[in-house]
């Protein structure tokens, strides 16, 4: 019996989560796509580094310091997970400054460039001076460094120009400063004829006037990152609002775990800056090209150039949802599943929208994780309470990044009138739930929304998720004993139909991988997910691989399974898929079970498993099941968008014949706009018939 344990057959999360990161990065690669979606791709690698460093690495960078030698399966220590993101971001850097490039100089024959103040015409020019002096001057923050003016605190994701001068009257005398560009500033100047001028540029030809007696020598931009992992002692917290407001403060001042310089930045310059903020060198990058790669959003949103993005795809509400009077009617007739983008998320904004002014509905109980800015439903869920209807809010404040938009949405909850509940004590609330219950008949009825992705019209129209609407009563009723396990207090938080973390999900799935090994060669596993990292499944994987199970495992991000090795994993496939749309649904398939199919809002990850409130719920309804099933079918044959991982940890792209091309996200949105065509003038059964033929017209035999 081969020993599971052994650090060899698992990768590495964090270099496992840099690879999914390069993936992005080769959607900016691919000359086959619209320039500004390249360039979007580029602005998304850039963010997605951003938080990685603001809190993997500085949670690398903590344990180190501590002295903590904790690792994972994969046995790497703190300090070799460190050296060996350093090594990997430094090489990559070269093909992203390339990429940049390479996509900046195309942009160009289209009308769109990015130019120095240096490079524009002596009019062009004269706008740039005037647009200086009436919006950047006013703001911007000169900062003298010397015995009298110590260093300033730089607030995570500063950005400036680091700048040497010499005193015009004594050119003996050369002195160091600060620029600190505020973020109220936009990345870059527009000028009229769409030519976009890195702010650093305009601002360095002003430096004299900002320090006036002085002559500008040289300057580098500069843009520091920090730990920005808010740590909250629940323990100690009477009033849980208050301390997470006073981490979001603290954020700001985390620890300095990377420094990004521009390439006019020498070693005079970079040592001067760096005695003052103490980053280590091999987390100093200097940049050929322009700092902040999430700033790209700018020009991928202008609208002038929407031609050069891929064509958009408008969200589609198909029957019984197209057309319908009443939706609490539609759900007492039959289950629906959704699956979004293709199929829009309005109907559930609906769905809380007619509760919240039915005066029939009682109560509207919900979870929300990360809603949006601008939310219809936290409204909806507003006006709802200011009508006397019982709402509850489970508001989850420790939704990362989201955690102030959360706080405000959470303090008009409860002003309107609503029941609030900020968080279940060390665990984050991450289940997508909504209970709505309804007299009828003089009786209660009850209905309810289950989702893979968060409560958020904004996101809905570039994540895949998927949406759940029941009324079946034993679904209902585990979702009331959920809500009271929120609200109130549960040693047990054991649900009936429904599966919860921590204390069910991980036991579930193991169960349900164990039957299919028991299975053999008719055993059947497909799983769909964000990440796979949790080793006691990983095991409970391999093992069944071993006894001869075929599994395929469409992971987006993390996976620390290693298919492919003989003996082990050779039964094994994981692909990842990257796109037009954000793949963030997890829905599983188990041949041998009895439900077969199941959606679920946790990943396979110990945090989802073991440390957060989560849900697992199995689709019994055949049309739904059988819905997924299709998609996941699709999925697996997809030679297009689909990575697939090999056994030394790489990801090769998975290649088509050129005959039979499968895209499945242009394949969904087809099959969605050619049965929202066909609702409009055909029955329901001719509109089922056509879904069944096109899925069996793209998928392989693949269950």
């Amino acid at each position: 019996m081969l020993n599971l344990k052994n650090p060899d057959l698992y990768n590495n999360r964090e270099i496992s989560w840099l690879q999914f990161n390069t993936r992005v990065l080769k959607q900016a690669q691919d000359e086959s796509l619209p320039l500004l979606e390249r360039l979007k791709f580029l602005a998304i690698y850039g963010t997605n580094l951003d938080e990685f460093y603001m809190i993997r690495v500085a949670g690398l960078k903590k344990l180190f310091a501590a002295g903590i030698i904790v690792s994972s399966a994969d046995k790497l220590t703190p300090l070799q997970q460190l050296r060996e993101i350093r090594v990997y971001l430094h090489q990559e850097q070269q093909v992203v400054e390339y990429c940049m490039n390479g996509i900046l100089k195309k942009l160009e024959t289209e009308g769109i460039s990015v130019k120095l103040y240096s490079e524009v015409n002596q009019h062009q020019k004269q706008y740039l001076n005037r647009y200086f002096h009436e919006n950047i001057y006013p703001v911007i923050i000169p900062i003298a460094i010397d015995a009298t003016h110590p260093f300033p605190h730089l607030n995570n994701l500063s950005f400036g120009l680091i700048i040497k001068l010499r005193d015009s009257d004594n050119t003996t005398i050369e002195r160091f400063g600060i620029i600190r560009v505020p973020r109220v500033l936009e990345r870059f100047v527009e000028l009229e004829n769409d030519i976009y001028i890195p702010i650093e540029s305009l601002v360095a030809e002003h430096v004299e006037e900002l320090f006036p007696g002085y002559t500008l020598i040289k300057y580098a931009s500069f843009r520091v990152t920090r730990n920005a992992d808010i740590e909250i002692e629940e323990e100690e917290a009477d009033d849980f609002l208050e301390i997470l407001e006073e981490g979001l403060k603290l954020r700001r001042k985390g620890a300095m775990v990377r420094l990004e310089v521009g390439s006019d930045g020498d070693d005079e310059i970079v040592n001067f800056f760096n005695r003052h903020t103490n980053v280590y060198k091999d987390d100093i990058y200097t940049f050929h090209t322009f700092l902040n790669l999430s700033s790209l959003w700018q020009i991928v949103s202008n609208k002038h150039f929407a031609h050069l993005l891929s064509e958009p795809f408008k969200t589609k509400t198909l029957p019984p949802l197209d057309n319908i009077e009443n939706i609490f009617t539609t759900l007492e007739k039959q289950d629906i599943l959704l699956y979004h983008p293709y199929e829009s998320f309005d109907p559930v904004v609906k769905l809380i929208q007619v509760a919240a002014k039915d005066p029939d509905v009682v109560s509207i109980k919900m979870t929300l994780y990360r809603s949006g800015t601008d939310s219809p439903i936290v409204k909806a869920l507003m006006s709802a309470s200011e009508s006397g209807k019982q709402v509850t809010v489970m508001v989850e404040l420790k939704a990362r990044f989201d955690e102030e938009n959360n706080l405000i949405w959470a303090k008009a909850l409860e002003k309107a009138g609503a029941h609030v509940i900020y968080g279940i004590k060390g665990f984050k609330v991450h289940a997508k739930a909504t209970l709505i219950t309804r007299r009828k008949g003089g009786k209660l009825k009850q209905y309810a929304h289950l989702g893979t992705g968060n409560y958020n019209p904004a996101t809905s129209k570039i994540y895949t998720d998927m949406s759940y609407l029941t009324s079946k009563d034993e679904i209902t009723t585990d979702m009331t004993r959920f809500f009271h396990f929120l609200t109130g207090f549960s040693k047990k938080g054991k649900l009936n139909e429904l599966y919860m973390s921590p204390s069910q999900i991980k036991p579930k799935i193991l169960s349900l991988i164990q039957n299919e090994a028991r299975k053999k060669a008719n055993g059947r596993i497909i799983a769909k997910l964000n990440s796979l990292v949790d080793d006691d499944v990983i095991k409970a994987l391999y093992k069944a691989s071993q006894a001869g199970v075929k599994i395929d495992l469409i992971v987006r991000g993390i996976c620390s399974l290693k298919p492919g090795i003989e003996g082990v994993s050779e039964n094994i496939r994981v692909i990842s898929i990257l796109g037009k749309y954000l793949e963030h649904a997890r829905a599983f398939y188990f041949k041998n079970d009895e439900a077969k199919v199941y959606i679920s809002s946790a990943d396979w990850m110990p945090r989802n498993l073991t440390r957060r409130i989560e849900l697992l719920t199995a689709i019994k309804d055949e049309k739904a099941r059988e819905k997924i099933i299709q998609i996941l079918q699709l999925q697996c044959a997809d030679n297009s968008l689909a990575h697939e991982l090999q056994s030394d940890g790489s990801y090769i792209k998975v290649k088509n014949d050129g005959i039979k091309i499968i895209n499945n996200h242009k394949l969904l949105e087809e099959y969605v706009n050619k049965i929202s065509k066909a609702a409009t003038k055909e029955s329901a059964t001719s509109i089922e018939q056509l879904a069944a033929r096109i899925f069996s017209e793209d998928d392989q035999n693949v269950i």
